[in-house]
Order: structure tokens, then C-alpha cells, then sequence
């Protein structure tokens, strides 16, 4: 048997595996909010963060970690794990019209798609679609969302866009109804 080439300082790395395209999908409203996630360990300790870090109520994002401590309770039964979301409404972005903050869990795969099974101080970031993906579906829920308005807010009329989770991937694209072909900096001008 001949002996296996090893090149010095150099680790193999395999090229990775590829996801078919034509799998099923999941779209949802994209809300105009802050991204904040809620950490539980093990122990049944609840964490608030947002995008980038661990927030405390002393320093906080917009109010999150302080509505987090209030709920603590209720968001300990969505068990160990990292619990995304979007926090929004009131002072925040869009503001959606509403007179209060409230947080919205992303679609991952491990949240349920009903607000039946998630604490009664959060709701789940609207499903426009669940199926195999298509230009056509994503399409159809972004025009939902422009002639009909937001579902997350009904009666709001300016929703931002979806958010398309490809489930073979495991990645989330956005598609905004407005500026989508700008980059993000470019859109707000």
C-alpha cells in the first residue's frame, strides 16, 4: 500500500456537502425590529442578549433585558437553548403602531409554527408559506404583505419584507419590499 501524501503545515479539509435547492422552505414576515435572543442554560438560568451581546438592564437594548427579567417565569418553560427573536413595536424602528414592545420568536425549525406552545408573553413571527422553495412563493407572500399589510401588526401597512429559512441549508435569506436591491447602509437613505 502506497504511503499517504501529507503535506507539511497544511490540514486536510473536506469540501463540505451541498443542499439541494428544491427543498422545503418556510417564509415569514421579516419585522422591522432589534434582534434579541433569550439564553437558557441547563440550570434554568434565563439570559437576555441581542445581536452581538449579553445584555443586563442596567445596560440594556431598548428595554429587552429588563421585559426579560419581568418574564422570566414564562420563558423558562421554552427549556435550555438559545431562543431567537425579533423585539418590536413601541420606540423601535417601524413601531408598527403599537403602544407596547413585544417579542417574536423566528421560525428555526424548533419552534412550532402555533403560538399554543410558546409563553403567553411572546407570539411567533408570522408564517406566509411552508413548501418547496420557488421564486414564485417568495413572490407571492412579499405581495401578500404590500396589497394586505403586515400580519404581525394587522392594519400596519408598511411591513419590511420576508425572511426565507431554507430547511436543507439551514439559512436564512430577506427579501425587502422596498430598496431590496440596495445594500443595507444604502436602504435607509
Amino acid at each position: 500500500m502506497p504511503a499517504v501524501f501529507t503535506p507539511a503545515g497544511m490540514e486536510f479539509v473536506p469540501f463540505p456537502k451541498v443542499p439541494r435547492f428544491s427543498r422545503p422552505v418556510v417564509i415569514t414576515e421579516k419585522i422591522d425590529g432589534t434582534n434579541s435572543q433569550v439564553g437558557i442554560d441547563e440550570q434554568g438560568n434565563v439570559f437576555a442578549g441581542s445581536r452581538n451581546r449579553w445584555l443586563t438592564p442596567e445596560a440594556d437594548n431598548f428595554g429587552f433585558a429588563k421585559w426579560v427579567r419581568e418574564h422570566e417565569e414564562e420563558l423558562r418553560t421554552l427549556g435550555p437553548g438559545r431562543h431567537f427573536g425579533e423585539w418590536w413595536g413601541a420606540g423601535i424602528q417601524r413601531r408598527y403602531g403599537l403602544t407596547e414592545k413585544r417579542f417574536s420568536l423566528f421560525h428555526s425549525g424548533r419552534v412550532p409554527t402555533t403560538d399554543a406552545v410558546v409563553p403567553a408573553c411572546c407570539s411567533i413571527v408570522p408564517v406566509l408559506y411552508e413548501g418547496p422553495m420557488s421564486e414564485e412563493a417568495v413572490t407571492a407572500a412579499v405581495e401578500a404583505l404590500r396589497s394586505k399589510g403586515s400580519r404581525a401588526a394587522p392594519g400596519f401597512d408598511k411591513p419590511e419584507g420576508v425572511v426565507i429559512y431554507h430547511l436543507a441549508a439551514g439559512q436564512l435569506f430577506k427579501k425587502l419590499l422596498e430598496k431590496d436591491e440596495l445594500p443595507k447602509g444604502a436602504a435607509h437613505e
